[in-house]
Order: structure tokens, then C-alpha cells, then sequence
């Protein structure tokens, strides 16, 4: 959950591992949609409304599924207007916008604040590359990435927490912004995309994924 625009359809994919992702996210949503027709009329409880969310982005906000966000961690504040563009369907994402639908302001504020006090995502064990590293590290320096998102990437206010985010999801998401299939709350996100190489977007997300 990120930005501020209507997100579009994304084309076709035919890579072998983007059909992988592809089929990942259609059982997500298959996921979310039974989840939806389970729940109670009278659904009133936090957990309740929350279900249907946490079933794709996992139970404590750590997500396992390729392409859709961790919220652990997240400022309540961002994902509070996240929760609002949902209802509102400024950002269409058809699972969510129903999950949304008849809750009010305090509701979606409620769940905000519950889903940011969960634990931050961990990012992925393993060896790292120190050269893809120090390339991002560059680019984050020119481009003051972390002016916004603060020196450790935890986020604040509305603006998101980037540090073990999934890797996949980030590179989706900056890919977005560059080609403005996705909006943030002004035009920073494209100015700064713009002259940034697709391969650089690719070290951008491996090294904020790696961020605790």
C-alpha cells in the first residue's frame, strides 16, 4: 500500500517468474474474497475487519506472498490515508476496496494503529552483495531518498517505512512510479525515477530490502 493515485490494471506478464508472482496474487485475492464471504454480518471486532487483509499480507504483517507488502511496522498515520483511499476507491484494488466498504473514519484509524504496532518485516538471511550495495547507497545519497523516508527508512507520518520491505513488492512499486501507473501525494516520487534506470530501481529494492 503506497502512493496516492488510482493504480491501473498492470499488462500481461509472461516472464516465467512474473507468472509465478502473477499466480501467487491471484490466490491472494482468491484468499481475501473468501475471507470476506465467511465474515459475519455483524462483524464489528478489530480482528474481524482485519482478517481479511492479514490473510494476504500475513497474520503479524510479514508477508509471504510475492508482490504484496509487509504493513508491520508502517506509520499509522500513512496507512491510515492507505485504508481512506481504499474506501474511497482512489486506489483500486478490488479485495481491498470491498473490505473497506461501510467502515468509518475511527474504524480505519483503529486499524492503522493496530497494524503499525507490529513487529517491522526482517529482511531476507543470506549473503549480500557489497557492490550492489554501495551502488544504491549512491544513488540514495543523489537523490535524498532518505530525507523522506528517514535515515533508517522506518517512515513517518505519510510517508512509508521502506527498510525489509519485500524486495519483489519494491522494485513493483518504483517501477510504478516511473512509468506514474502509481501516483504519491505529489510528483517527488516520478521527478526523482525519472533519469533512474530500470537496473538501478533492481539495486534500490535489494538494498532496502536488507535494511532492518
Amino acid at each position: 500500500m503506497s502512493g496516492g493515485g488510482r493504480i491501473i490494471t498492470p499488462r500481461p506478464l509472461i516472464h516465467s517468474g512474473h507468472c509465478v508472482r502473477t499466480q501467487w496474487l491471484i490466490r491472494s485475492i482468491v484468499a481475501a474474497l473468501v475471507f470476506l464471504s465467511a465474515l459475519p454480518a455483524n462483524a464489528d471486532t478489530l480482528e474481524a475487519r482485519l482478517a481479511p487483509c492479514l490473510a494476504c499480507h500475513g497474520a503479524n504483517g510479514q508477508s509471504t506472498i510475492p508482490e504484496v507488502p509487509s504493513l508491520g511496522g508502517q506509520p499509522a498515520f500513512y496507512l491510515t490515508i492507505q485504508l481512506l483511499m481504499f474506501r474511497e476507491k482512489l486506489w483500486v484494488v478490488e479485495p481491498m476496496n470491498q473490505v473497506m466498504q461501510g467502515l468509518k473514519d475511527d474504524d480505519l484509524r483503529d486499524m492503522a494503529v493496530y497494524l503499525a504496532k507490529l513487529p517491522p518485516p526482517e529482511p531476507p538471511a543470506g549473503p549480500v552483495d557489497p557492490a550492489r550495495l554501495e551502488r544504491a547507497g549512491t544513488l540514495i545519497e543523489q537523490h535524498r531518498c532518505n530525507f523522506c523516508h528517514n535515515r533508517d527508512y522506518s517512515g513517518e507520518q505519510n510517508v512509508p517505512r521502506l527498510a525489509g520491505q519485500r524486495e519483489e513488492y519494491l522494485v513493483k512499486a518504483l517501477r510504478e512510479y516511473k512509468n506514474n501507473t502509481r501516483r504519491g501525494y505529489d510528483a517527488s516520487m516520478a521527478d526523482v525515477l525519472y533519469l533512474i534506470s530500470d537496473e538501478q530501481i533492481l539495486d534500490l529494492a535489494y538494498f532496502l530490502s536488507r535494511l532492518r
